[in-house]
């Protein structure tokens, strides 16, 4: 008896730019946490470990000791590669570069991390957001 497939849940496809720029203004920064949470909640749902409520928490509140709110970017960009991985994508995302982003370029590295994310869901042909999308062998959503 073979084993059943491992399969995720596909996230949603947007806009980087509307994601990193419009959004964000129109809602007085509100856009940006909400966004933080989804991605977060898109890796976990691919069976990468993630906590999107801590995250959020962490560019918050944890953004007043400062260290917080680096290690959640870092660390969100390294979920994002794991997800690229364990979707069978070539792994592009580098978290280096989307905190260095995020912290000297404006926040662009909510523009990086989403055009990272959408490389996921072009490989499964832009999948309905809950939608049910094979992983690599060897992973298993939570």
């Amino acid at each position: 008896m073979h084993p059943a497939p491992a399969t995720g849940r596909a996230g949603k496809r947007r806009n980087p730019v509307l994601v990193w720029l419009l959004w964000p203004l129109l809602t007085l920064g509100i856009y940006h946490l909400v966004w933080y949470y989804k991605v977060n909640r898109e890796t976990r749902d691919l069976g990468v470990p993630a906590s999107p409520g801590v995250s959020v928490i962490a560019i918050t509140l944890g953004a007043f000791i400062i260290v917080p709110s680096f290690v959640s970017y870092y660390q969100t960009g390294d979920r994002i590669a794991q997800a690229q991985r364990v979707a069978g994508v070539p792994v592009t995302c580098a978290p280096v570069v989307g905190l260095l982003l995020m912290v000297f370029l404006f926040g662009s590295g909510t523009l990086y991390y989403q055009a990272e994310m959408n490389k996921i869901w072009s490989h499964f042909n832009n999948p309905q957001e809950g939608s049910s999308i094979p992983l690599a062998s060897g992973f298993q959503s939570a």
